[in-house]
């Protein structure tokens, strides 16, 4: 099917930001001894926004979720990012699909939610579409002059799975996703996550900070052990580390945080309590891997699971943010599994909470009049490689208008 896509169509798509505010940001992107923090209006406006919906959300692959969401043919669920609802779906012949939640009538929302169907019916007026997206049905339309339903489906959207991730791009022109992803695979090979299991995921909506705060956060070793101390003295600061060789091709950004000891584990016990993953060498049970694949996906690792956050913009200061464990297929076999899995939540939730507490203070002190340009510590190489990889989506959006 030929894919479609709105993001040409978008109201904004000619939006730019202040030619003085893409130069700024060259001081950020050199090398970590010299470089300075991103400028504070990047977090807080709404026009940087509005840009970046159009520089980064309309041509980036998006993560939606696990494709353990949608196991059987007409499984669905919906996810809105940046203000565009999307459907994803099991279409019958047992492809995953991804398309515009926006009847092509109205502009209503045909569908909310999750559920199984063998169409998708805009309860407004009940235009019908199917799993592929193509129009079928639109009552009383016969008056309508030159009207083809050929016309009128729901965009399609290109579609990839990663390591049991589904992936959308809005993008007709998109290249591949995975092979800008290979220079990560190897940290994570021994995980098998395409076969894991995700029991489940959460949501916490309207957290008051900006979608690079949270990204910034997950990636930033040098807090580990400052406001996680105690809670996270097994995977400290000093033992960050950043592979080299990464390069401006590169749509993950990711760094090592060393153990003190083996097995180590994100909860009250500081030691793995599910099961541990068997192809893991002594080396990967002495680390976890904390990784971005912007805009959107936060994953990262520990000996006995994987853990993930989904970060959705809702305005320039508030992002929803759906967060899951995944564990070795054997966990599940486990008669504690459950009590199991409220511990390892428990000691997550010590991080969240103590994340949560520090973001929401960054984001109100950007909005300060004296927010810095700062500097980062050696620690904070993430940062860096991050900024580089948003300032190539600002240029090439503000020199494509």
């Amino acid at each position: 099917m030929t894919i479609t896509s709105p993001a040409s169509q978008y109201a904004g798509s000619n939006v730019r930001l202040r030619p003085d505010l893409i130069d700024a940001i060259d001081a950020s992107i050199v090398d970590v001894a010299h470089a300075s923090t991103l400028p504070p209006e990047l977090y807080t406006s709404d026009e940087v926004l509005a840009f970046e919906r159009e520089a980064v959300y309309a041509k980036e692959w998006l993560c939606a979720g696990r494709v353990e969401r949608i196991p059987n043919n007409g499984d669905w669920f919906t996810v809105t990012i940046c203000d565009e609802p999307v459907i994803v779906c099991r279409d019958k012949q047992g492809g995953i699909r991804a398309m515009s939640a926006v009847c092509q009538h109205r502009a209503m929302q045909v569908c909310d939610g999750s559920g199984n169907s063998s169409t998708f019916k805009c309860p407004y007026h009940h235009w019908n579409y199917g799993l592929d997206g193509r129009l079928l049905g639109a009552p009383a339309m016969e008056r309508t002059e030159d009207f083809d339903k050929a016309d009128y489906g729901l965009p399609q959207f290109a579609v990839e799975v990663w390591q049991g991730f589904i992936f959308f791009n809005m993008d007709p022109d998109a290249a591949p996703l995975a092979p800008t992803l290979r220079d990560y695979e190897p940290f994570i090979a021994n995980y098998d996550l395409a076969d894991a299991v995700c029991p489940g995921t959460f949501t916490l909506e309207d957290r008051p900070w900006n979608w690079k705060v949270m990204f910034e956060n997950f990636n930033d070793g040098y807090h580990a052990n400052r406001l996680h101390q105690y809670v996270q003295d097994f995977c400290p600061s000093n033992l960050t580390d950043f592979p080299t060789g990464w390069n401006d091709d590169s749509n993950v950004i990711f760094r090592e945080g060393g153990y003190t000891a083996m097995d180590g584990g994100f909860n009250a016990t500081h030691q793995a309590i599910m099961p541990v993953f068997p192809k893991l060498t002594e080396q990967e049970r002495s680390r976890s891997t904390f990784a971005l694949v912007p805009p959107t996906l936060c994953l990262g690792t520990a000996p006995d699971q994987a853990f993930f956050f989904l970060v959705r913009p809702t305005s320039p200061e508030t992002v929803d943010i759906e967060i899951g464990y995944i564990f070795h297929p054997s966990a599940l076999d486990d008669p504690l599994f459950e009590h199991k899995l409220k511990l390892t939540d428990v000691g997550v939730q010590v991080f969240v909470d103590q994340d949560t507490d520090a973001t929401t203070k960054v984001q109100r002190g950007l909005r300060s009049r004296f927010a810095p340009r700062g500097r980062y510590s050696w620690q904070e190489e993430s940062h860096v490689r991050f900024n580089r990889w948003l300032a190539q989506r600002y240029r090439a959006q503000q020199s494509a208008t």
